[in-house]
């Protein structure tokens, strides 16, 4: 152990440096690192059609190349799921990242290449122990192991050579062997496919060691320690492992959770720290715990654009560098990759809380959505759902809106749904259940959180008398013009001054 500590602190010490030097010069550094994407790409075959040799500079690339959503660049990935390799990146990829989908598109499959595996992710995932001894440095978390708890997918095969998971499930299966010494539970229950089996498994697993590290997100970690105090009979999670210290979570807003897991201990608080991690990259790390926002990852293999809020919805919105964004203001984030996605919109919004360093918060997506649970659930899912349900049950909808209620002791999450019909559905369970059935169909986070009620329960509905819609617009001086009521919201709080007024009718 004093091997492995002195080892760790050297590394960390060098890695703080050149953190440092991130911060202090954040457009040299991006400078760098789209001059090295574009040297690599520029004899794929999209740096040839958007002659990649030719660019100089962060200018003329946000010229010539178009920034493109999932559905725009995804003749480029198909390519590439067909097995024809040096489409988008020089190297081969065979894996894909698994994620949620758009209406065309049930799942999201992106690209996830050795670089972006080794320079990317694992190197995000090593610059949270960073960030986490300096804010701890007499931290024991090497004492004991990490429990890691993943995704919904195994890895699958498009074929003999290409495969696609979750990004937990590619990262695992691509970890070095001495990780699994770190980490539990196994392989085999990790990578599991049937979560009811997978979540018992892994707290017959976990609870065999001193686990002093949670990862994972909130809302699936919930249901493992449920399930672990029914195994165990214990009512706390100091009681089972009492040097664990840290949760790592990310993937939806922790703060509806904190409450909830500050319960989980008896006589201990652990500290909570906060990654943006995704599919296409890791992007940011909460580097001080005492603060909730993170600091933006510049060298990581990852160029950033932003896009100013007002101008998304352009055919050709303007973008900014990291050296010309403001603070407090919304961005969408456009991302070109060492995965070989080229002003990629991601489709996450942010804003800067901080310049030299560049902190973020997220703020939400381009469009309206929920996500409490991680189930990525957006306008275009919602708007089929309903009109499948309306089609199958005779009902006509005025109006609808629908938000999260969540988790706590006594009830799993679930998302309410308020509807205002011209006709009513003939039976509104059957409306209601093909609505659900619909949303799984189109979207395979919501069907994986879905799935035996594990995380989510068969979302609720309330119909409000006709008018509340148009009466909340009123008091809201939204009449006329493009307003309307937001479809999805996050938070509670139009749903819920939407029923006020219904219950005042």
């Amino acid at each position: 152990m004093p091997i492995l500590n002195s080892l760790i602190s050297w590394l960390n010490i060098k890695r703080l440096n050149q953190i440092e030097l991130m911060k202090k010069y954040p457009q040299e550094i991006q400078n760098d690192v789209l001059a090295n994407l574009l040297f690599k790409a520029k004899n794929t075959e999209f740096g040839k059609k958007y002659s990649f040799n030719k660019i100089k500079t962060p200018k003329q690339y946000a010229e010539i190349v178009p920034v493109q959503d999932y559905e725009e660049f995804k003749k480029y990935i198909d390519f590439t799921i067909q097995g024809q390799q040096n489409i988008i990146w020089p190297t081969n990829i065979k894996w894909f990242a698994k994620s949620s989908g758009t209406t065309s598109s049930k799942s999201k499959y992106i690209p996830v290449s050795k670089e972006s595996l080794e320079d990317c992710h694992f190197k995000g995932g090593r610059d949270i122990i960073v960030f986490y001894l300096k804010n701890v440095p007499d931290s024991k978390i090497f004492s004991g192991k990490t429990l890691a708890l993943g995704g919904s997918h195994k890895i699958s095969e498009f074929n003999s050579n290409l495969y696609y998971g979750d990004l937990s499930a590619v990262l695992i299966q691509n970890l070095p062997f001495w990780a699994e010494f770190l980490r539990t539970p196994n392989l085999q229950i990790a990578l599991m496919e049937e979560w009811e089996s997978k979540i018992e498994k892994m707290a017959y697993e976990t609870i065999k060691h001193n686990v002093t590290v949670l990862a994972g997100v909130p809302s699936w970690m919930t249901v493992l320690i449920k399930k672990i105090f029914e195994i165990t009979g214990k009512n706390y999670l100091d009681e089972i492992w009492p040097q664990l210290e840290l949760f790592v979570h990310g993937g939806v807003s922790f703060e509806p959770y904190r409450n909830h897991f500050q319960s989980f201990f008896k006589q201990k608080s652990i500290r909570y720290l906060e990654t943006y991690n995704a599919s296409e990259g890791f992007f940011a790390i909460q580097d001080n715990l005492n603060e909730t926002d993170m600091i933006l990852m510049l060298d990581l293999g990852i160029y950033y654009e932003f896009i100013p809020i007002e101008e998304c919805n352009k055919p050709n919105p303007k973008t900014l560098t990291i050296s010309e964004v403001e603070l407090n203001k919304q961005y969408a984030i456009v991302i070109s990759t060492n995965a070989g996605l080229w002003r990629y919109l991601i489709g996450d919004t942010i804003k800067f809380t901080s310049l030299y360093p560049h902190k973020i918060k997220i703020t939400g997506r381009t469009k309206h959505y929920i996500n409490a649970f991680g189930e990525e659930l957006v306008v275009e899912n919602a708007d089929y759902a309903v009109k499948l349900a309306s089609e199958k049950t005779n009902a006509i909808i005025r109006e609808y809106t629908a938000a999260p209620v969540y988790m706590n002791h006594q009830q799993k999450g679930t998302h309410q749904w308020v509807f205002e019909f011209e006709k009513e559905p003939s039976d509104i369970n059957i409306f209601m259940t093909e609505l659900d059935n619909a949303l799984k169909s189109v979207n395979s986070d919501y069907e994986a959180k879905r799935y035996k009620d594990l995380t989510l329960s068969k979302p609720t509905c309330i119909i409000v008398k006709k008018g509340t819609f148009y009466e909340w617009l009123k008091r809201n001086n939204k009449l006329g013009g493009q307003h309307k009521v937001p479809r999805l919201e996050n938070s509670r709080k139009i749903i819920d001054e939407i029923l006020e007024i219904h219950s005042s009718f």
